[in-house]
């Protein structure tokens, strides 16, 4: 199987092509550029270096989100509209997951990635290797990094933070957990299109037409609309996935 995996969930940019588990080509960018304007020559590129076409392409595989609005609309619009053009499977993957991978399977401790949300909020997920496999402990979602820890202390588990090491972050982590949690290296904090590609390369398609990107909170628009029409919220709860 052919795959494509496309992460613009974020600032870096990563895209690899692999052949079933073996990776071809893969290029990760870390520095503020235009998604929209990079995202097809670094496809281009890699495809020329793996010797392939796009309809050579299987399956694609997106970061799904969360993350940054404008990011994840390119890469999943992207990737919906090859697969849907070209009549192939496409899958997405948690951005969050995909960071959490990068620490080995070895660590007896829960991983909890994160990205900076703004104003001391994160995204942020908890993960946990179980029997080779990397199994979901608290689901994806945007929180306070405060409430976060708070969840994390209900654990009573080793923690191990994966994400921007920020001063507020490391005080508060160091006053509510103490010596219980660390922070991974900045090595790992950034995504791996080739880790995506295979978390994606088992699991099941989804329906195309449907696929929406997990944005996990509502968009600024959203929220002063909401204030306005209180009488709406449980049916705007749902309004991304009813259109």
């Amino acid at each position: 199987m052919k795959i494509l995996a496309i992460d613009t969930s974020n600032q870096p940019l990563s895209v690899a092509v692999l052949d079933d588990d073996h990776l071809l080509a893969t290029k990760t960018m870390n520095i503020s550029r235009n998604h929209s304007t990079t995202l097809m020559p670094v496809v281009a590129e890699l495809l020329e270096d793996s010797h392939l076409d796009v309809e050579d392409i299987d399956r694609f595989v997106v970061a799904e989100g969360p993350g940054s609005y404008t990011g994840l609309r390119i890469g999943v619009t992207t990737a919906k509209v090859l697969a849907s053009t070209l009549n192939k499977e496409l899958v997405g993957v948690s951005s969050l997951k995909t960071v959490a991978v990068n620490i080995a399977p070895e660590t007896d401790r829960v991983i909890v990635p994160y990205f900076d949300a703004r104003n001391l909020n994160v995204f942020a997920g908890a993960y946990q290797w179980k029997d080779g496999q990397l199994v979901s402990v608290i689901e994806d979602q945007h929180i306070s990094f405060k409430n976060l820890l708070a969840q994390l202390q209900d654990l009573h588990q080793p923690i191990m933070f994966v994400g921007p090491q920020k001063d507020e972050f490391a005080e508060m982590s160091a006053q509510v957990l103490g010596a219980q949690a660390t922070f991974a290296s900045a090595d790992f904090q950034l995504p791996q299109a080739a880790v995506l590609g295979r978390l994606g390369r088992t699991m099941d398609p989804v329906d195309i037409d449907f696929f929406v990107p997990q944005y996990r909170r509502l968009t600024q628009a959203e929220l002063q609309w909401m204030e306005k029409h209180p009488e709406e919220k449980d049916r705007h709860a749902n309004y991304i996935e009813k259109v």
